[in-house]
């Protein structure tokens, strides 16, 4: 194992933060980091840490002193930091990207504040590559009362977002999931990028739980591309459906998320329903993680996009038994060695 150098490997933060129910804790940052840091396969290690910048994490006001503990406390474990969630959504502070008054001006704060932190973190020395996460912070149900004008609003919020980005050297990445208003199918995520235009700023988060739900049309039935009744047994008919996704969003992304997924979708505390998270040796995942991560990884003709330098594990809303246990980590840092070993590049 280990035959390429890139991507890099990073595990995420924010499973020890998102999705939990009043009877699951949070658990610290430091812990996350020292799962992370324990994880090894065959002498392989994570190279690397994605943040959420919220409390009890990494509060999205963090002063200097709070931003430098922070790079030592990662950087002298060995470890980077790559990309960020940053807060954009109104329980943590954020605002709604189709509100044109405060929800606008509390979700621009909010990148503007991730930026300020990256930024730092970059000058620091701790952090080398990755985006800034965003979404709509919307829900389905209120995009629907009025489509094109709302995936206007939302565009021109993202605009506004991508000129702060800009500004600090920074770039955003919408994560394509069912729950979020205007992103919530495979087309209506194309049309907010296009809408949006900036491809140098502002490009697409893949995550491969989350548009695997793309292909169910869970809450789009009109851009649904398996059929109704689906039963997972032919699984060409799959490839089918998630190369036509990866066609269309293939060309946008800048962000990546290694993932596995049931064909189910899953809530749990604040998470709306959106496409549920496995562990990556789960015998009911529906997706082959090393194929279908090259059909993001890879342009048409099998060569690598190279578009990330790091690519990062996401599952969340499990139980915190589940995250404490080391053996987890090392299962889907293997995992995560794979997909390099198949996709990866030296340099």
């Amino acid at each position: 194992m280990g035959t390429q150098a890139y991507p890099k490997l990073h595990n995420a933060m924010w499973p020890g933060l998102v999705g939990k129910g009043d009877e699951e804790p949070p658990i610290s940052l430091d812990r996350m980091l020292d799962l992370t840091q324990a994880a090894e396969v065959d002498g392989v290690k994570f190279d690397g840490v994605d943040l959420f910048l919220a409390d009890p994490h990494t509060p999205i006001d963090a002063d200097e002193d709070t931003i430098k503990a922070l790079a030592d406390n990662v950087g002298g474990r060995g470890l980077t930091i790559g990309s960020a969630v940053a807060p954009v959504w109104p329980p943590v502070g954020g605002g709604s990207a189709m509100d044109e008054g405060e929800g606008r001006q509390a979700f621009l704060n909010a990148v503007r504040q991730s930026c300020r932190i990256m930024g730092r973190l970059r000058d620091l020395g701790v952090r080398d590559s990755g985006v800034i996460r965003v979404d709509t912070a919307t829900d389905v149900a209120s995009w629907a009362e009025d489509p094109a004008g709302n995936t206007a609003k939302m565009a021109e919020t993202m605009r506004q977002a991508c000129d702060i980005a800009a500004d600090h050297g920074e770039k955003l990445a919408a994560e394509g999931e069912i729950c979020w208003g205007g992103m919530h199918s495979w087309k209506h995520m194309l049309d907010l990028l296009e809408a949006v235009d900036r491809p140098g700023t502002f490009g697409f988060q893949a995550d491969l739980a989350h548009t695997m739900l793309y292909a169910l049309g869970y809450n789009a039935p009109e851009h649904r591309l398996l059929p109704e009744g689906y039963d997972w047994k032919d699984p060409a008919e799959l490839d089918v459906a998630l190369k036509t996704i990866t066609d269309a969003l293939r060309p946008w992304t800048i962000d990546f998320h290694v993932a596995q997924n049931d064909g189910t979708v899953h809530g749990s505390g604040s998470h709306d329903k959106t496409g549920r998270h496995c562990l990556a040796t789960d015998p009911n995942g529906r997706l082959d993680i090393v194929k279908h991560a090259g059909f993001w990884l890879n342009n048409a003709d099998g060569t690598p996009t190279k578009a990330m330098q790091h690519i990062c594990w996401d599952g969340c809303m499990f139980p915190n038994a589940v995250l404490n246990d080391q053996q987890t980590w090392n299962e889907i840092l293997a995992a995560m060695i794979k997909v390099r070993d198949a996709h990866g590049w030296q340099a």
